[in-house]
């Protein structure tokens, strides 16, 4: 069956669905229907509370409230009912005077009275169940469960992450705010009221799989007056000192944050307002290996002061305009600038410049009730963000492989305006057991950038052979009188090429005993560079509860966007879930779920910018490996003269019949209620990704023909020089097995974890990955990037003796995979990206030993390469844990209790809350992945901490905050 055919056959089925739906809608207009929003004291909304309905013959419906507190129960037959609400942390809700009138639709909006200080949800309505929302391997965190959460956006991000675990491919996780994608700058913790993680993994609303989505909501106004104030402090001498800085430089952190909401008109409007203000005096650290003033190699090792100031601002407001209708607007503005951006690793001070940053956040979001069935939410985002980079040196970029990085930072005066559009429209039509959703997302983004990147040149060092020398620097003669070769590093190559030009040396001369650069590069010409590029996505959902044990959900989505010719972009979805003996009256103790779907992934919009900033015609780039240009090291010579020397370009371009990439995933599980409101999941996922990007030098010399004594021979396909393409050619297969296990055991504990066995394997690495060999693909399929065996992450929430409050983070990981490269261009490609082969001796004359096993960084035409990643890196283990006081003062308001209760005392007014948060607790040291690199002087070892779940920082090992909070 054709594409065409199967399209026609799928819009047939579901326009027939869609009048059976009608037809059976028509026949019960005598039944009526009730819906309400659900509210705190302070007006905000309350999700998933359980709401139960039970008519005059004792027969009980049940629903929990959606993320904007709003229940419904439809196909009421007409009559009197007893509604009970009821969610962790308030008291019961009670109103046995429900009338459901007949062909009508009855609303009942009601206010929880709050029993404990905050309230506890792990999860959705605290059990299993088939509701397509409500998958038991999903993470919903609000109220009190957010305060395990670092305060720092940065540290936020990184533990969010580790919860939503590596089921998100090669694009790693979406982080959606109120609903929009795009945004760069995570709100602070204070700021958000409620995180969903990994929910409704197969639903056609969203473009990617719901593992490894997170989707973050910002606190709600309020009806009442409501908000706090809040300090938040760390100095160094709290922290240890992190282990890979030679010094301990000055290190702080001053925030001020506060937020207030309140009524604007009385039952019609009100307002959010919410400004943070933190003052960073950072770190980071260098850690390489340079010559000291007699050239000898010196490990170096400092931390640089890197302060940073930055403003979190945030305006809300939210209009009733009628019965049914909600209009939410809001803006975000938010500044922030760095000092002595640039440095660290192996980049030195003389690399550091500024950054100024400035971002424009402008959403609009409306909610009406069209129908009483019908449900629409539009959404509106402008995002407005000028960057801008200052102060940086002027001097041509040397860089060391895998040595050190120094010289300036070749990106003086940068600056870019980008400015993206969003928008959605989602309708929520209800057929009582059956909801069809629907609608679509349109986005535009146009960046305007003004960079002259490499304008100032950059001379590269790189390893391989040379000559040997004795003390004195002579060449050692072997046996036939020809020099003896030995492996340098690309510190010794360096080391060479200052030491003979000390001596006066000719360039030839030190070239002839190894020194010498190995590569230069400059780029010049117009530095402006203007794109533009849209993406829609259209879709349906159509879920079917098939009674209490049943539901099926069909989906269909269809994606395009501009800057490529891939447009028959359909993907498809199904998912079930199925709970064995549940009825009406019994909740489910068991669920199976599954799932099936198609998704997509955009080329990104930077890609297209890099393909039109290097399209060799308003500028041009140089990449020379001739020994007449690397001989005037140190001095630039101007792209002018290589191009009058005819010296080829390097170009970028894209792939003419580029697809856009996708994948099958597919995902089978079984949640499980246990004992004592505690939920336990195992889910398999296996996904298969097609048409990966990556990049590859199309124009590279041909196999065999060439010489590296000849940088400019060998025999290229096409005329001109190198042309990196962006193409889609690479796959990945990825398998994993998750484990979920939440319980709250009772209103002062809980707990959720996840545990993530993982096998992925590719040929690439993403788009700016470049193959070993551009003229064989075969050998580059390996570990892909995702390959962590194993992952662990549980948090925690303890009310314990003296009202002190604990929130434990533990995370566990296993090795990075990390690539391991020769350093050498061997082929002529102007990339350092050849692998060695498996040395067949340890004795034989290029054999590299080392603990990941016995190298050939030399290897002859069809001798077997290593993988793709074939190192792995150290183990991550870190505990984070926050302990909290919460103090209550003032005069206690009256609040009305449960129906038939009398009034009673409510919440004290003030609440000031005091912390002290340890991150890395117990000082453990995590490297990051070591150096891969065999020509590099530190290869196999780590130059930096892991920076991963807030756990550790550039700035220090182990770190302790305090933060003290005024709530109102």
């Amino acid at each position: 069956m054709t594409i065409v055919a199967r399209i026609s056959t799928a819009l047939c089925l579901a326009a027939c669905s869609l009048l059976l739906c009608g037809a059976a809608g028509a026949a019960r207009q005598a039944e009526g229907s009730l819906r309400g929003q659900v509210k705190d004291p302070h007006g905000a909304v309350v999700a998933a509370a359980s709401v139960r309905l039970v008519d005059a013959a004792g027969r009980e419906r049940q629903t929990a409230t959606n993320r904007e507190g709003v229940y419904l129960f439809e196909r009421l037959e007409p009559g009197r009912y007893r509604l009970l609400v009821s969610a962790e942390g308030f008291g019961l809700f009670e109103n046995n005077e429900v009338v459901v009138a007949a062909g009508r639709r009855e609303t009942l909006d009601l206010s929880l009275a709050i029993t404990v200080e905050e309230t506890v949800n792990v999860g959705e309505a605290g059990g299993v169940s088939v509701d397509p929302d409500n998958n038991a391997n999903s993470l919903v965190l609000r109220g009190r469960d957010l305060d395990f959460l670092p305060d720092d956006p940065d540290a936020l991000a990184s533990v969010l992450q580790a919860f939503a675990g590596a089921a998100a491919g090669p694009d790693g996780v979406e982080i959606l705010v109120d609903g929009f994608s795009g945004v760069r700058t995570l709100p602070r913790r204070g700021q958000i009221s409620e995180i969903r993680i990994n929910q409704n993994p197969f639903t056609a609303e969203y473009d990617r799989i719901g593992f490894g989505r997170i989707d973050l909501r910002l606190n709600p106004t309020t009806e009442k007056f409501h908000g706090n104030v809040e300090f938040y402090f760390n100095d160094e001498s709290l922290n240890s000192r992190n282990p890979f800085a030679a010094n301990r430089a000055p290190f702080q952190v001053r925030n001020y944050a506060g937020q207030f909401s309140g009524p604007l008109i009385r039952n019609r409007a009100s307002f959010y307002a919410a400004v943070a203000r933190e003052e960073t005096d950072g770190n980071s650290v260098v850690n390489a290996t340079v010559l000291d003033a007699q050239l000898r190699p010196t490990p170096f090792g400092l931390a640089v002061l890197v302060p940073e100031r930055e403003l979190y601002s945030d305006v809300r407001t939210d209009f009733k305009l009628n019965a049914g209708s909600n209009l939410t607007l809001n803006y975000q503005y938010l500044p922030d600038k760095q000092f002595a951006a640039g440095v660290g690793g192996f980049n030195l001070p003389s690399r550091a410049y500024d950054v100024l940053n400035r971002t424009h956040i402008a959403r609009a979001l409306l909610s009406s009730v069209v129908s009483p069935r019908t449900f629409n939410q539009l959404r509106f985002q402008f995002l407005w963000n000028l960057n801008r980079v200052r102060n940086a040196g002027t001097d041509p970029t040397v860089n060391v492989l895998e040595a050190f990085t120094g010289g300036g930072a070749n990106v003086n005066g940068d600056r870019t305006d980008s400015k993206r559009y969003e928008l959605q429209n989602n309708v929520t039509y209800g057929l009582g057991n059956r909801t069809l959703r629907f609608g679509g997302r349109l986005r535009a983004v146009r960046i305007a950038e003004f960079s002259p990147l490499n304008f100032n040149g950059t001379y590269t060092f790189a390893g391989g052979r040379a000559p040997a020398l004795d003390q004195d620097g002579r060449v050692i003669v072997g046996p036939g009188g020809q020099p003896l070769l030995v492996d340098i590093d690309s510190l010794e190559r360096y080391r060479r090429t200052l030491f003979f030009r000390g001596l006066g040396l000719t360039p030839a001369e030190i070239r002839a005993r190894g020194g010498g650069a190995t590569q230069f590069s400059i780029a010049a010409g117009d530095p402006e560079a203007e794109v533009s590029q849209y993406d829609v996505g259209l879709y349906a959902q159509y879920d079917w509860r098939l009674g209490p044990t049943f539901n099926l959900g069909l989906g269909l989505r269809y994606e395009n966007q501009s800057n490529i010719s891939s447009h028959l972009n359909f993907a498809p979805r199904v998912s079930f879930a199925w709970a064995p003996g549940a009825t009406d009256k019994a909740r489910p103790k068991a669920v199976v779920r599954g799932g099936f779907g198609v998704f997509y992934l955009r080329f990104n919009e930077q890609l297209t910018l890099q393909a039109e900033r290097f399209n060799g015609v308003g500028r041009q780039q140089f990449i020379v490996s001739d020994p007449a240009v690397l001989d005037l090291f140190p001095a630039v010579p101007p792209a002018s003269a290589l191009e009058a020397l005819n010296l080829p370009q390097t170009t970028r371009v894209t792939e003419s019949g580029l697809r856009a990439p996708y994948s099958y995933q597919a995902a089978l599980s079984v949640e499980r209620q246990l004992p004592r409101n505690t939920t336990f999941s195992a889910t398999l996922v296996s996904a298969r990704y097609i048409h990966l990007l990556r990049s590859r030098n199309v124009n590279a010399p041909l196999p065999g023909t060439f010489d590296p004594g000849d940088p400019d021979g060998g025999v290229r396909p096409l005329p001109g020089g190198n042309l990196f393409q962006f193409e889609s050619s690479g796959w990945l297969n990825q398998t994993q097995l998750i484990l979920n296990f939440n319980s709250r055991l009772n209103p002062k504990l809980s707990v959720y974890s996840n545990y993530t066995l993982n096998r992925s394997r590719a040929d690439t690495n993403g788009a700016s990955w470049f193959p070993a060999d551009s003229y064989d693909l075969g050998g580059e399929y390996g570990r892909s990037s995702l390959d962590v065996r194993q992952r662990f992450t549980a948090g925690g929430n303890y009310e314990g003796p003296w009202g002190l409050i604990f929130n434990p983070l533990v995370v566990a990981r296993s090795g990075l995979p990390f690539n391991i490269t020769t350093g050498r261009d061997a082929n002529g490609d102007a990339l350092f990206t050849e692998r060695p082969a498996f040395a067949a001796s340890a004795s034989g004359p290029d054999t590299v030993a080392t603990r990941y096993g016995l190298f050939d960084p030399t290897p002859e035409p069809g001798q077997r390469l290593i993988p793709l990643n074939y190192g792995t890196g150290p183990a991550f283990f870190a505990v984070n844990l926050r302990v909290t006081k919460n103090y209550s003062f003032g005069s206690a308001p009256l609040v009305q209790g449960a129906q038939g209760q009398p009034a009673k005392k409510g919440e004290k007014p003030y609440t000031l809350t005091t912390s002290v948060s340890f991150q890395n607790l117990f000082n453990r040291n995590n490297p990051a992945v070591p150096i891969g690199n065999l020509s590099s002087p530190l290869f196999g070892q780590s130059n930096a901490s892991a920076t991963e779940a807030g756990a550790a920082s550039p700035n220090n090992n182990r770190r302790i905050n305090f933060s003290v909070r005024l709530s109102f």
